[in-house]
């Protein structure tokens, strides 16, 4: 443990999840000297759980989830909850479903009759397209292409042969005049996978950021991790971080590297930027455009449930479908559709239920969740579970807070703007006249924040006055800090962002290596 404070790392990466475990193990394979700092605990390789609601602290902590609640002030009204995000070795992605989906063109660049609406990322969708390729061979993606996309398609595996319950429901889907494909996911498929999607699995099928960046990072000897440590402050001296302070065993260490990577996520990164506030830099450390934290974005989800023919056998939940028939629809940016590869069992219904009360502040009925639970669960039975994922747009005002009287307190702002229910009406309209003839129930009454998908918050761009970091993922005002979590991206796109964040690790370690003389 000495040595790991006394050494000189090459790269200190904060946060070993997604962005940090890939950007992590490119550096490593590379030769570089990588430390992962974690706040999490390392576990157990033999661990499975999911998400859940449990309430106590360490107890979370021990089965890798966040420990502490989130705080949301959501249109003016306030409530707390657990969010669905993890901490650990992988962080929040050994629970999601590995969807891994490529964006439109539209999605970075400004287009003829589809405008961007911040007027395009600054990196293209051509020079973003080999760091795609690379993080869909990385991540063993398998899957078939998009039959709408007119872009050439990703390296897909093949993916293993459609059950009775998802050739039915594919075939349904086609009857009606969608074009569904099969999904794009990060799973080996070895002998034995147990298809371990909104979970920890021991088995290593699923590509996640421990999978397929953190352990094969530190196969190579170059890496090393260390967890329950909390990284408080960057400290700099004007241009240059010289060390972080860093919290593990209720004392402060320094660590020290030529290079910082925050990599922790984009509610928990602004929020040490904004902690490592000094003279020179008042408001938090790399924030002289004022942005650190801002334009917050999060998914809408608009989900629902969908029975397959009767009589079709019940081969269990699908995470096979996925379509994009109203991705752009009549100048409005909607969204992708997917199966979510689970079933409306009663646990999921009470999680569901839970979150949706104290997101209205009606946290007061949590009793009637549990009956509610029941009867939707006597009610779906058998159904498959879709979501539409719908752009979400960035507003200053949403927005990352910080307290300095209460560094560890994890809040956020947000409002619905009228743009995002107009469009998520739209999205709904849609949707439900394609899935006429099908039997299919809507579970959202109004719009659904995804609190899994944070993105935004430390946007990228080429003016310092409107962005936090450069296109090469570099920070403007810190010549040795970079981001590689959610955090960078200027707009959400309509897919989950897992992928994205996989492909821009990738290039921003490609530019660092190439940057190291």
């Amino acid at each position: 443990m000495t040595s790991l404070f006394e050494t000189t790392w090459d790269a200190v990466v904060i946060g070993a999840g997604m962005g940090g475990g890939t950007l992590g193990r490119a550096l490593a394979e590379a030769g570089m000297q990588v430390l992962f700092v974690e706040k999490g605990p390392e576990g157990l390789r033999s661990e499975r759980n999911g998400l859940s609601e449990i309430f106590v602290p360490e107890a979370r902590a021990v089965r890798g989830l966040w420990p502490d609640p989130l705080h949301v002030t959501l249109d003016g009204v306030e409530s707390s909850f657990f969010p669905p995000l993890g901490t650990g070795p992988g962080g929040s992605s050994v629970f999601y479903a590995a969807t891994l989906e490529r964006p439109a063109r539209h999605d970075l660049d400004d287009l003829p009759g589809q405008p961007h609406p911040t007027g395009g990322w600054p990196v293209s969708y051509d020079a973003m397209r080999p760091w795609y390729d690379a993080a869909a061979h990385l991540f063993k993606v398998s899957g078939t292409p998009d039959p709408l996309s007119p872009e050439p398609p990703m390296p897909l595996r093949e993916p293993p042969p459609l059950k009775p319950a998802e050739a039915a429901l594919t075939d349904s889907l086609r009857a009606a005049g969608l074009h569904p494909y099969r999904s794009h996911t990060g799973i080996a498929h070895v002998e034995g996978c147990e298809n371990c999607l909104g979970r920890k699995c021991p088995k290593v099928c699923k590509m996640d950021g421990r999978s397929a960046g953190v352990e094969p990072a530190l196969a190579t000897g170059n890496a090393h991790l260390l967890t329950g440590a909390e990284v408080t402050r960057l400290v700099t001296d004007g241009r240059q971080i010289t060390h972080a302070e860093v919290r593990i065993g209720g004392e402060t260490r320094q660590l020290r590297a030529r290079r910082y990577v925050l990599a922790a996520g984009a509610l928990h990164s602004p929020r040490l930027l904004l902690a490592s506030a000094c003279e020179e830099s008042p408001n938090g450390l790399a924030n002289g455009s004022g942005l650190v934290g801002c334009n917050l974005m999060l998914h809408v989800d608009e989900r629902f449930a969908l029975w397959p023919k009767r009589g079709t056998p019940d081969t269990g939940a699908t995470k096979a479908i996925a379509f994009r028939d109203f991705y752009h629809r009549e100048d409005m940016r909607l969204g992708s559709v997917q199966a979510m590869g689970i079933r409306a069992n009663y646990g999921e219904m009470v999680h569901f239920l839970k979150r949706m009360l104290a997101l209205r502040g009606l946290s007061r009925f949590d009793l009637l969740t549990r009956p509610a639970a029941a009867v939707a669960h006597g009610l779906l039975g058998h159904a498959h579970i879709f979501v539409g994922l719908m752009e979400d747009f960035p507003y200053a005002h949403n927005r990352v807070l910080h307290d300095p009287a209460q560094p560890h307190r994890l809040a956020v702002t947000y409002t619905l703007s009228d743009e995002l229910r107009s469009r998520r009406k739209a999205f709904r309209k849609v949707l439900r006249r394609a899935l006429r003839g099908h039997r299919h129930l809507f579970l959202s009454m109004t719009p659904e924040l995804n609190w899994g998908h944070p993105c935004g918050t430390l946007r990228f761009g080429h003016d310092p006055t409107t962005s936090v970091t450069r296109a090469d993922g570099r920070a403007h005002e810190v010549d040795n800090l970079w981001v590689a979590d959610a955090s960078f991206m200027p707009t959400s796109m309509g897919v989950n962002p897992s992928l994205t964040i996989a492909a821009h690790a990738l290039r921003v370690a490609h530019l660092m290596l190439e940057d190291r003389g």
